[in-house]
């Protein structure tokens, strides 16, 4: 007798242990279990550690809660100022109900990686290409919102959607060079201009100072030849004054313009009449007097 009930305490000894191995389960802690219990999901999800569930009536699903980071494949589109670019990007998304992540949605990555594409190619159309090339966080947070809409009701939240690359033909991209080149020719004439404004402002001073000083350009000079002697030259060119060119320009033009000279004079006196001859008197004629 004691040995049957032996026999039987083993029995049911060992068909626990199958028991509890067949229903003993462990969950993670990035993880939650999903029970369906008959078909039908259990209200809560089982939190992380050992749980146990009955063998043949409950199913466990686990649902990993880590963020996923998917790659969006390039999509090909044409931009609202007629560019054909082609795109890709990356989408980080995580579950935050396990249970909508299991239930409402048949392949939770798989509705999240065709609707980023889907969502990436509407943006595409709907931007231009200064927008996907300059201004991208504005175009991520629009994608962010197409893409998490429809998301919140499977139970997946969207934390981050990034454009990675923007591929454009080689034609528009030997045209943006050319911009590129002449837009920066522009400002490099707009700098020397400026720059020249500016030298000329300084000489203009300089030149002041100098006509205020005479003494100033003799320095100037003399530096000037200091500076060209020291390079030690067989040559030494020395500047001609401007000053004795234009003394030689003004003097011709003193001489033409000067009156000619007469012999000078002396107060009150009158030139030397010639000496008039009288007629010869006739014997019957009377001079008269004065």
């Amino acid at each position: 007798m004691l040995q049957e009930l032996l026999g039987a305490a083993a029995a049911v000894g060992a068909a626990g242990l199958v028991y509890l191995a067949a229903a003993a389960r462990v969950v993670k802690q990035y993880e939650r279990g999903v029970v369906f219990r008959l078909g039908r999901v259990r209200a809560e999800a089982r939190a992380p550690g050992f749980t146990l569930v009955i063998p043949a009536v409950d199913r466990l699903h686990k649902v990993n809660l880590q963020i996923v980071t998917m790659p969006i494949p390039a999509q090909e589109g044409i931009t609202r100022d007629n560019v054909t670019v082609r795109v890709d990007a990356v989408v980080y998304f995580r579950v935050v109900d396990a249970s909508a992540a299991i239930v409402n949605v048949e392949d939770y990555r798989f509705a999240v990686s065709q609707m980023a594409q889907t969502s990436l190619r509407s943006i595409i159309g709907k931007s231009e290409l200064d927008d996907l090339l300059s201004n991208r966080e504005k175009l991520n947070e629009g994608l962010e919102l197409m893409i998490d809409s429809p998301a919140v009701g499977w139970g997946v939240q969207i934390d981050r959607v990034e454009i990675k690359d923007v591929s454009l033909p080689d034609t528009m991209k030997r045209s943006m060079a050319r911009q590129a080149e002449a837009d920066r020719e522009r400002r490099a004439r707009i700098i020397n201009a400026d720059a020249e404004l500016q030298a000329s402002k300084k000489l203009a001073e300089a030149a002041q100072a100098m006509s205020d000083q005479p003494a100033a350009l003799q320095l100037r000079l003399l530096q000037t030849v200091v500076a060209v002697a020291a390079e030690k030259n067989s040559t030494l060119v020395l500047p001609f004054p401007v000053e004795l060119l234009r003394f030689l320009e003004r003097a011709p033009q003193t001489s033409q313009q000067a009156p000619p000279e007469t012999s000078p004079q002396a107060p009150h006196e009158t030139p030397p009449q010639a000496p008039q001859e009288t007629p010869p008197q006739t014997p019957g004629q009377q001079s008269l007097g004065p």
